[in-house]
């Protein structure tokens, strides 16, 4: 259905498009060979939409240097041609008009399946024109309707035995009650079975105590005799047999931790996603139909091409560009702009048994591969210099790139190395393709409801309250200006990120960061994870994070430090691109929480991932009272009209510097002069002076 009717048409599309320059024609050799179009809808927006829902079904050639770094490729199944195939869920969502497109293909990596969630304020690829596309990368996940997924193939030994390997299940704050639970890494699943339902080949320590870093206390070895790998849910010890669940004879403790190590089988060939996501894209960039004739319904339309990969599609992007998949296998370059966003570390996406749907928690790889963009020696571990961009240089395929991210992944996802390498003392530096951009004090990802509400609003498991401060504004802006690099060579706004060299960056302690001391409210001392130089055995090539893991759990041959961004009287951080917020601040920020309760109390937590906020005293006399050193709302402000002075001020600034759209800055004045933070006129003569001091300035 859909464009397939079009094409006997395509032949004469084909060469009108060739004979005008459009479009290049490569040799045909593996790549997307047939698309199927399954459903055609209307969708809403600043310009009327159409989103066409299918599925792509590739072909790689094992051959193919260009496929080479795949692990495992040469070991999966092969069609008549000698390929190797897979089926990839895409969604291609057009402007109806497409005499209103922009000319961009903006490529979104989906998130462990899931597309891009817009908060509130958020602007869309479709608000500019842009053409959008999501497709599937990841292997491990089903097919579903809430899935963006690919099919990939399974590896077998050449005399077509099952492959075998070691795996890794942890399990912690079970319920009270609980008696079997499905094998886990903390939260993502195992997506493998295992290769034997006998216990005796497996090993199931519990653990009292455990930290990032690696301390345990408590450990005790559980009998093979006392667990099964079966579902207890409804069936009394040991269970109905089943190859990803785990029973337990007397049940789960729920201040233990359990950590399952055993053999599993049947590898999915995961790498095979990183290939179809580039000949995803490069066919609805360049190509003009498909081998069954069905058209490309954006041929010709598409001068340029642009990706963002968000957290664990960030790092997956990161991974894509370091292994060379930026180039398809006909020496084209796939996107000529690429923005991973809030990601530092790599995808276990193509190690034998690997789990792209982890999040970095301890034992967890990620943290092996180069994670700076120059080359660079890695002396700390030993290893050959290298840089993320290696492999695109040689073929002149790297895109230009934008680097976001914010507090919470200095301090969760391994930032400092990326910012000054693992030996430190010295900041690495940028190439000329690359811009980075710092949120100071957001959470993963910011706050996607903002506002300017004092008022704090808890963070479910955690110490402090959610911490309000949005990336959104900033993001928006970003956006634009990288597409307008890649388009027009519009240069964009300097980098700003904190550095060694002007004195922001230091060790994780509060008073090494500067950290005030706040009656009753959490420190950041030691909410820092640093790089854990993990030995997962000889066959991992570390600096590619890429073949098999051969030791579970692996042995931890030291640490990396991480450093954290310095921060003023008030607790916040002063380097980077502030939000509004951030400038015009109703509390402290923190890209840190601390767990509390469970097994991991203490903590940092969400893995890291959530921050946090200390709202400052309303009055002097509040703050006296608590005997908080923070400046009160009325110190600083004086009055309502003081701080939507302060606010104005902030908004003229980041729409000058391009950090802020001028939509979004008349969005964020609108909601400040709805809030009621202060009283709308000064209480006293310091009151005064302040605000009319701010609303002068």
């Amino acid at each position: 259905m859909g464009y397939s009717r079009l094409g006997n048409r395509a032949g004469f599309l084909m060469a009108l498009l060739a004979g005008l320059g459009v479009l290049e024609l490569p040799d045909a050799a593996a790549r997307v060979a047939r698309i199927t179009i399954d459903q055609t809808e209307p969708v809403g927006g600043t310009i009327p939409q159409l989103r066409l829902s299918g599925r792509a079904f590739g072909e790689l050639d094992p051959q193919d240097p260009t496929n080479a770094i795949i692990t495992d490729l040469r070991l999966a199944p092969r069609n008549a041609s000698g390929h190797v195939e897979y089926v990839a869920r895409f969604s291609l969502t057009k402007p109806a008009d497409m005499a209103r497109a922009s000319g961009v293909l903006w490529y979104d990596l989906v998130n462990r399946g899931a597309p891009v969630e817009l908060g509130e304020g958020a602007t869309s690829p479709g608000d500019f024109g842009h053409v959008a596309l999501i497709s599937g990368w990841q292997g491990d996940l089903a097919q579903t309707e809430r899935n963006w997924a690919v099919q990939v193939p399974t590896a077998t030994n050449p005399d077509g035995s099952p492959i075998t390997g070691p795996v890794i299940a942890r399990m912690a704050d079970s319920r009270p009650g609980t008696r079997s639970r499905p094998l886990v890494v903390l939260g993502a699943a195992v997506p493998y079975d295992a290769a034997s339902l006998d216990t005796a080949r497996a090993r199931l320590v519990t653990k009292a105590s455990e930290t990032r870093t690696g301390q345990v206390g408590g450990v005790r070895e559980v009998p093979s005799s006392d667990f099964s790998f079966a579902d207890c849910t409804s069936t009394p010890f040991p269970g109905t047999p089943n190859p990803r669940m785990l029973c337990l004879r007397d049940g789960f403790d729920p201040a233990l931790l359990y950590e399952l190590t055993y053999e599993a089988r049947d590898p999915k060939v995961l790498g095979v996603g990183l290939a179809a996501m580039r000949d995803v894209a490069a066919f609805f960039r360049y190509e003009v139909q498909d081998d069954n004739g069905t058209v490309n319904p954006v041929a010709g339309r598409i001068t340029h091409a642009v990706t963002q990969g968000i957290s664990q599609s960030g790092n997956a992007l990161k991974t894509f560009l370091h292994l060379g998949f930026n180039r398809d296998e006909a020496g084209r370059r796939v996107f000529d702009g690429a923005n991973p966003h809030i990601a530092g570390r790599l995808t276990a996406v193509n190690v034998r048994f690997g789990i792209p749907s982890g999040s970095g928690t301890l034992y967890e790889p990620g943290g092996e591969g180069v994670l700076w963009w120059e080359r660079t020696e890695d002396t700390a571990r030993g290893r050959t210099a290298a840089g993320l961009l290696d492999r695109c240089r040689t073929t002149d395929t790297c895109p230009q790139i934008f680097e976001t991210f914010g507090a919470t992944e200095f301090n969760a996802r391994l930032m400092t190395a990326a910012l000054t390498g693992t030996s430190g003392g010295r900041d690495l530096p940028l190439p000329s393709n690359v811009r980075r951009y710092y949120f100071p004090g957001t959470t993963h990802d910011g706050d996607k409801k903002g506002g300017f509400s004092p008022a704090p609003v808890s963070a479910p498991g955690c110490i402090m309250p959610r911490n309000p401060n949005p990336e959104t504004e900033t993001m928006n802006a970003l956006q634009v200006a990288l597409v307008e690099w890649v388009v027009r060579g519009t240069e964009p706004p300097p980098s700003a990120y904190p550095t060694l060299r002007e004195g922001q960056l230091a060790v994780n302690t509060a008073e090494a960061m500067g950290f005030p001391h706040i009656p009753g409210a959490a420190r950041p001392d030691g909410m820092a994870v640093g790089v854990m130089d993990y030995d997962f055995g000889a066959e991992l090539n570390y600096n590619d994070f890429s073949g098999i893991i051969t030791r579970q759990p692996p042995g931890i041959r030291g640490i990396i430090p991480a450093v954290m961004p310095k921060v003023n009287a008030d607790g916040n951080e002063t380097a980077g691109v502030p939000s509004v917020l951030h400038q015009a601040p109703l509390g402290t920020y923190t890209g840190w929480n601390v767990v509390a309760g469970g097994f991991f109390r203490g903590q940092p937590c969400g893995g890291g991932l959530t921050g946090g906020y200390i709202p400052f005293a309303r009055t002097l006399a509040d703050r006296e009272a608590s005997g908080d050193p923070r400046p009160s709302l009325t110190e600083r402000y004086g009055s309502q009209e003081g701080y939507l002075c302060a606010v104005r001020a902030a908004v003229r600034h980041d729409v000058a510097a391009r950090f802020l759209l001028r939509a979004d800055g008349d969005r964020l004045m609108r909601q400040a002069s709805a809030s009621r933070n202060l009283p709308d006129a000064a209480a006293d003569e310091a009151g005064r002076a302040v605000t009319e001091r701010l609303c002068r300035g």
